[in-house]
């Protein structure tokens, strides 16, 4: 029996722990305040592509049961800090979705995520690349927007195209049973941009992907010079992606609209309602200083940095070996 023994060898360890370390250093010149937030939250995302672990509180002082949900990530819960006047802040933690374990993927995973209030998404990607350069010793990133990949690689602008037009392309391409019968555009966009797109990007040097579309947006605000995308953004380096940011929504009436939207889509695909997070909700109506904020994969960051393939060589024990 060997699977008593960790995944990554000492030596990865080693590396990963300097890395932490170079990350937190990072920060802490730009005085950028390192928090902690809980892991167990009464409320988690609604996203329909996300699925977390639920357990249950047997609180000694309540009879009643608690619905808790292990959080996909920090992010409601520093945008509450944000609103209490925290200023920018950053946190290196475990997050969990109960979803596939691969090359790239374990159900247990740790992230750093952070928060810069008076920067725009495009701040943000300058900071990101910083960060990556310094940890990695790579060039500079290149920047693409969504259509411009979309135009280039697959000659079809994703802002104007008809769900038929998605529909022959991805025929054309082999995925007509994909697509036989889809009525969201956006899981045809999102099968072709997996698909056809993320293996062209970034080979070389890390790539930029921005202004998704509006429909796509997650927790993003709406472009003010183009309606149609979205302020979001997400990093591939080496067919990986690394991160996905924001410039971050405020309004908390739309914020509410889409959380709600995300659930009556669960209905109707069957899956389970998540309760909406009110306390999330009660933070932006106190009031989300302008930020944006990015969440960023350590493991694939130190996949990259080791030269390793998959993601259970750079953790100390991974879902097989837990």
């Amino acid at each position: 029996m060997t699977d008593w023994q960790p995944s990554a060898t000492i030596d990865t360890l080693r590396l990963r722990a300097g890395i932490l370390a170079k990350i937190r250093r990072f920060f802490e010149q730009k005085n950028v305040l390192e928090v902690e937030t809980p892991a167990l939250s009464a409320a988690s995302v609604t996203d329909v592509h996300l699925h977390c672990f639920e357990t249950v509180f047997h609180s000694p002082t309540d009879p009643n049961a608690t619905q808790m949900y292990l959080q996909t990530s920090p992010e409601y819960a520093m945008k509450r800090l944000l609103c209490n006047g925290s200023g920018a802040i950053f946190q290196i933690c475990k997050a969990f979705r109960n979803e596939e374990a691969g090359q790239f993927h374990n159900p247990e995973f740790t992230m750093l995520e952070w928060y810069q209030p008076g920067y725009s998404d495009v701040d943000l990607m300058d900071e990101i690349d910083a960060l990556i350069s310094l940890v990695l010793g790579c060039e500079r990133a290149q920047r693409i927007s969504y259509q411009q990949a979309f135009l280039t690689y697959l000659q079809i602008d994703p802002l104007s195209c008809t769900l038929n037009d998605l529909v022959l392309i991805c025929e054309r391409l082999g995925y007509a049973e994909v697509a036989a019968g889809e009525m969201n555009p956006d899981i045809l966009l999102q099968l072709l941009f997996c698909q056809q797109i993320e293996p062209e990007i970034g080979k070389q040097t890390p790539c930029f992907v921005y202004d998704f579309p509006a429909s796509q947006a997650a927790l993003a605000r709406i472009s003010t010079d183009d309606p149609r995308v979205a302020s979001r953004f997400e990093l591939y380096f080496k067919g990986v992606e690394l991160a996905n940011g924001f410039h971050e929504l405020s309004d908390p009436a739309e914020q509410r609209a889409r959380f709600e939207r995300d659930n009556q889509q669960r209905e109707s695909l069957g899956l389970p309602t998540i309760p909406i997070d009110s306390r999330f909700i009660a933070g932006l109506e106190n009031g989300l200083p302008d930020c944006s904020g990015v969440a960023l994969g350590i493991d694939r960051l130190v996949m990259l940095a080791a030269n390793l393939n998959n993601i259970s060589d750079v953790m100390a024990f991974s879902v097989s070996r837990a």
